[in-house]
């Protein structure tokens, strides 16, 4: 857990930056931010999207995944405790939820977060994940500045699912094949472009009611690959 530990302080000293520059940029310039962070989720999504081997995985991922988060709602949660957290911390960005739910993608979906979590969780040294530390520190500093308090916060499901990804390698690691890995990674990719379309105000998809799509992707992946 040491490489995660690491990563979630560099993201937290990473978004205090960005929450300093916040205060000093013109909203012209917060605004222009925002877009192209937008216009790189949506093109790093479709890297990673590419990544598939199986088409009907990625799509029953997606739609099963989407099928459960309606019913259990999360979107709807995380609505809530943002505005909560808005009014306790007298935050006036607007943009909580698009940071937490934005940083967390961006932090969690990529193979390095999946290889990094499998090589900790198999007992070696966290390089990859300390690689990613100093990545997601910089990313950080440019996201909070544009999105605001939420960067932060994301540090709590980050710790979850890389943290997770690290504890269930150390007793299923077998399990974590490339393919796998893959498909996972292609599924966190659709739901980068959906973050994109959701940050350039083209859709505003409920991108946090698909993330159960992760689970049936490492599920499918394990049963038929």
């Amino acid at each position: 857990m040491l490489g995660t530990l690491i990563n979630a302080g560099a993201v937290i000293i990473g978004s205090i930056v960005g929450l300093f520059l916040n205060r000093k940029l013109p909203a012209k310039i917060t605004e222009t931010v925002f877009q192209g962070i937008g216009v790189f989720t949506i093109f790093l999504g479709i890297t990673l999207a590419m990544k598939t081997g199986n088409y009907l995985i990625l799509i029953f991922s997606i739609v099963l995944g989407a099928i459960m988060g309606e019913l259990l709602n999360p979107e709807g949660g995380i609505e809530k405790l943002s505005k909560k957290i808005e009014e306790r911390f007298r935050s006036k960005n607007g943009r909580f939820s698009e940071g937490l739910i934005t940083a967390f993608l961006l932090f969690c979906m990529g193979s390095m977060t999946i290889l990094g979590a499998i090589e900790e969780g198999l007992g070696n040294s966290p390089h990859l994940l300390l690689a990613k530390s100093l990545l997601d520190g910089f990313s950080a500093i440019a996201l909070s500045a544009a999105l605001g308090l939420g960067v932060m916060f994301s540090v709590i499901p980050l710790l979850i699912y890389q943290g997770g990804l690290t504890l269930l390698t150390r007793y299923a690691g077998n399990y974590f094949q490339q393919d796998v890995v893959n498909e996972v990674t292609a599924v966190g990719g659709l739901l980068l472009i959906a973050m994109g379309l959701r940050l350039m105000n083209i859709k505003n998809v409920r991108v946090l009611n698909m993330l159960p799509a992760l689970i049936f992707a490492v599920v499918l992946s394990v049963i038929f690959l």
